[in-house]
């Protein structure tokens, strides 16, 4: 039985050692950040292209590495700045809640925190990146109170709002669509 299990956990898992990420390549907007492969066919998108995109983000990191949700706007920001996009044609926003909100933490504050996995804020780089390139941060507020989150606890330029109902609501309201990704 045993043996049976190790090997359908071992089939299970081939697909995912058999991926080629070779072709992922950070860059241009982003040098360390957002992976994106080119695709056969697609050379560049339309440059009058318009993107106001708002990303939801409540699924914590994996230990050690910086939050894949945070990341997707960073491949988001590069592939299509890659492929003809005028970079100030796309507006980004993150809206976090959850436990992600922890990852919006400064080093400091992400250290003390008792709900955390303690240490440095393995997604403190990617989200000042981000923020560099004009990416917004939303955390919800709601969250930031269940985790004992205050303002001066989050990275600068980390923004907070009374909910991340309330924050994707607004931006709605704006034109920015939901990214199901």
């Amino acid at each position: 039985m045993r043996y049976a299990i190790t090997l359908a956990l071992a089939l299970a898992a081939s697909p995912l050692a058999a991926q080629d990420m070779s072709a992922f390549k950070p860059g241009p907007v982003l040098a360390e950040f957002g992976a994106h492969a080119p695709v056969p066919g697609v050379d560049k998108l339309p440059a009058d292209s318009r993107f106001a995109i708002a990303f939801d983000v409540s699924t914590p990191a994996a230990e050690g590495a910086a939050n894949r949700g945070f990341d997707s706007a960073a491949r988001f920001l590069n592939m299509h700045v890659a492929h003809g996009v005028p970079q100030e044609n796309i507006r980004l926003v993150v809206v976090v809640h959850g436990k992600a909100a922890l990852e919006l933490l400064t080093d400091a504050a992400h250290a003390a925190n008792p709900l955390s996995r303690q240490g440095d804020n393995p997604s403190a780089k990617l989200v000042e990146a981000l923020l560099a390139e004009d990416v917004r941060f939303i955390l919800c507020g709601q969250s930031a109170a269940v985790y004992g989150i205050k303002p001066e606890h989050l990275i600068p330029g980390v923004e907070m709002a009374l909910s991340a109902m309330t924050a994707h609501a607004l931006l709605q309201q704006r034109g920015f669509t939901v990214n199901p990704f």
